[in-house]
């Protein structure tokens, strides 16, 4: 009697637990706007496996410039976002307050104006062609912050010129197409070596700015928080691993944008890591200051506060959980 009762129990075990459905991976769509050492968690995420570790059917779409990475969210083309703070800003100031920011990596501006070996000073800029990946891109913001910073006027003194990314106005500065190019590391680093010189300088201004967030919409939270948490689980673990593990990095680097001079990585490396947010802690003084500085032209920007910008739920969520102290 023992046997016929405990077996068919048995067998009902497992069926529930080897025969059950399983849940389907969440299809996820990121978008990133440039490929730089700050924006390169997904890549990590990647080269780690951690999409299925973390229940991700993740896609990563790389659009060039905030700008254009914040028009395609708004037509539905992605749900998450690593890209600069400008874009997702003068969005939401036009009336698209679905934009929220969730987190950010970098909360500081570390771009330089680079220039051809004879232009060595701000004031040598006068007249002269300076590469921006796009307009309202990182690039542009800080070659228009720097400029102002040094007496210069970004709207007379100097012609922009749209590249189109970051490879891009590398390429026009070492070919000569460009007078001076607005970079990021480790590209800045790179031409660094090859004798360009920093002529505005970002690492000495270091104006604050969202210069690596995370972003998404609020309708998409409140239609799929599991998966955006799930996603910045992902990020949190990926960005563990490129302050850990330096050969990885370089490694996807290398692969990534063919950046294989090991001593340009290196400098570029120990540089970033000083910058980075460990907590992915969104700072609100560095979305009021880009208000302030929309606020020059736009008037809309004194209406808003970057409390209106911000949603920690998911930072709150993995300070609970321990995921920051792992």
């Amino acid at each position: 009697m023992t046997r016929r009762i405990f077996a068919p129990c048995y067998l009902i075990i497992l069926v529930l637990t080897a025969g059950g459905p399983s849940r389907a991976a969440e299809k996820l769509v990121g978008l990133q706007s440039a490929p730089s050492m700050s924006m390169a968690l997904p890549w990590i995420a990647d080269e780690a496996k951690l999409f299925a570790k973390y229940d991700l059917d993740f896609q990563l779409v790389y659009i060039a410039s905030s700008a254009m990475v914040t028009a395609a969210m708004s037509s539905g083309s992605g749900s998450v976002a690593i890209v600069g703070g400008e874009g997702p800003i003068r969005a939401y100031l036009a009336g698209n307050t679905d934009f929220v920011f969730i987190g950010s990596v970098k909360n500081v501006l570390t771009h330089s104006i680079m220039g051809k070996p004879e232009i060595k000073k701000p004031e040598d800029l006068r007249g002269k062609k300076i590469g921006v990946a796009r307009f309202d891109s990182n690039a542009h913001y800080f070659a228009v912050y720097g400029l102002r910073q040094k007496g210069l006027d970004p709207n007379r003194d100097v012609t922009f010129i749209q590249t189109g990314g970051a490879p891009e106005t590398f390429l026009a500065l070492t070919s000569g197409a460009i007078d001076a190019g607005t970079l990021t590391t480790p590209q800045d680093t790179r031409v660094a070596f090859a004798g360009y010189n920093y002529v505005i300088d970002g690492r000495e201004i270091r104006p604050p700015y969202v210069a690596t967030g995370f972003v998404t919409l609020r309708s998409i939270i409140a239609k799929r928080p599991r998966a955006v948490s799930q996603f910045m689980h992902m990020m949190a673990e990926s960005f563990k691993l490129l302050i850990t593990d330096r050969e990885m990095a370089y490694k996807i680097m290398a692969k990534k944008i063919n950046l294989t001079d090991r001593r340009v990585f290196d400098a570029a490396y120990s540089a970033e890591l000083k910058v980075l947010e460990p907590r992915f802690d969104i700072k609100p003084g560095a979305i009021q200051a880009t208000l302030d500085e929309i606020g020059r032209t736009d008037p809309r920007a004194a209406k808003v506060s970057p409390q209106q910008l911000i949603d920690r739920r998911f930072l709150e969520e993995m300070e609970r959980d321990g995921t920051f102290a792992r």
